[in-house]
């Protein structure tokens, strides 16, 4: 078999940046010791499966020094106010398929004579938060007084992600890179992101996260699109960005879960905190998170008292155990946007587009899958 020549110092950074040891991956591969000091070569083929286990281009290993990746979007992650460095493997490509799906549906939209968004970029951080917030709302026809009639803020939600999808703004919720559930993504480095286009604004959110977190991410991620402002976000309603962008995007999302002046009108400041966020977050339909943010607005908490309370309410939403899977199809056009899921089944069954390239941008591998995904959201 033909051997490769490769720098040992390349497996060595392919393990590091998949945060992988080379003992770890030597179960698997046996002869990576061996490659890593230099000893013996690998085949071609044995280093193709080295790159699958470590989810790195193949062609990065014949390079003599390790590239440099950078988020290939604006990057407004920080802790403790210092910007993250060392983008994760799963990070970069959910940003980069999201870019590809995009990409796909821009052109879609133009085959198909569709018009720009009225509303990516209407707006400028110069304006006030309360009134562009009402705006979003408006747009959405999303309705605080229905919202209150739901039986579950999942359920509320699910409508704000779909009424969101039914505006023109591709919604795209996962845990796990495509359909790869070996690859769960960590809401700790990111919590989604905003590709904002006119005729194909996407949001992406971590579907690792909690449902509360979620939320509040989408409508933090729906002021980046009223912006026109693409990004990736690390957000929290009780986080103090440094960026003006960021702390913009925070008031409005704020805003348009609960109304500052219906927060105001409804909080009863001599109940014990924990009541009141029990029954305002069944009141708004929102997480008990997002009612302590605006609690603290409405100038009942400190920031001091804020951030103890939004931990202790964080740790106890960790420890409740997440629910079962649900309907497949509904879980899948999630994944990939309801709006997404629509154009692709069409466009392929009209021939525009290659079953194969539908296949992947959907991540299904049968046909009867393929129907009854285009089913569920009317198609076929």
């Amino acid at each position: 078999m033909l051997q490769v020549e490769v720098q040992p110092r390349m497996l060595h950074w392919a393990c590091e940046r998949v945060g992988l040891g080379l003992d770890e991956l030597a179960g698997k591969i046996p002869q990576l010791p061996a490659w890593a000091s230099g000893e013996k070569k690998p085949t071609l083929k044995q280093l193709e499966r080295f790159a699958y286990a470590v989810h790195v281009p193949v062609g990065y290993l014949f390079l003599q020094e390790p590239p440099v990746e950078q988020v290939p979007i604006p990057d407004f992650r920080t802790v403790g106010n210092t910007y993250i460095d060392h983008p994760s493997p799963d990070l970069l490509d959910t940003i980069y398929v999201c870019q590809q799906r995009q990409e796909w549906y821009r052109d879609y939209a133009r085959s198909m004579g569709e018009k720009a968004c009225p509303f990516v970029g209407a707006a400028n951080v110069g304006q006030d938060s309360q009134a562009v917030a009402e705006g979003i709302r408006r747009a959405l026809g999303f309705d605080v007084a229905a919202r209150r009639r739901m039986r579950t803020w999942e359920e509320a939600l699910r409508q704000f992600s779909e009424q969101a999808d039914e505006l023109g703004v591709l919604i795209m919720v996962n845990g796990v890179v495509g359909s790869n559930n070996h690859r769960k993504l960590d809401p700790e480095e990111f919590r989604g992101f905003a590709l904002a286009d006119g005729l194909a604004p996407l949001i992406f959110i971590n579907g690792s996260d909690t449902k509360s977190g979620q939320m509040f991410t989408l409508a933090h991620e729906l002021a980046h699109i009223w912006l026109g402002e693409t990004g990736l976000s690390d957000v929290e309603p009780v986080c103090s960005p440094s960026n003006r962008v960021e702390i913009w995007c925070n008031q409005v999302g704020a805003e348009v879960l609960v109304p500052l002046q219906a927060a105001r009108a409804e909080y009863q400041p001599g109940r014990p905190l924990s009541d009141e966020l029990t029954r305002l977050a069944r009141c708004f339909k929102v997480s008990t998170l997002v009612i302590l943010r605006r609690i603290h607005d409405a100038g009942h908490l400190t920031q001091d008292e804020l951030r103890t309370a939004y931990r202790a309410e964080l740790e106890r939403l960790r420890a409740i155990p997440k629910g079962a899977g649900g309907n497949f199809y509904w879980t899948q056009t999630a994944r990939v946007s309801k709006r997404f899921v629509a154009a692709t089944v069409s466009s392929a069954l009209e021939g525009r587009t290659g079953f194969t390239e539908a296949f992947r941008m959907l991540g299904v591998r049968k046909m009867a899958t393929f129907r009854e995904l285009g089913h569920s959201v009317g198609v076929g």
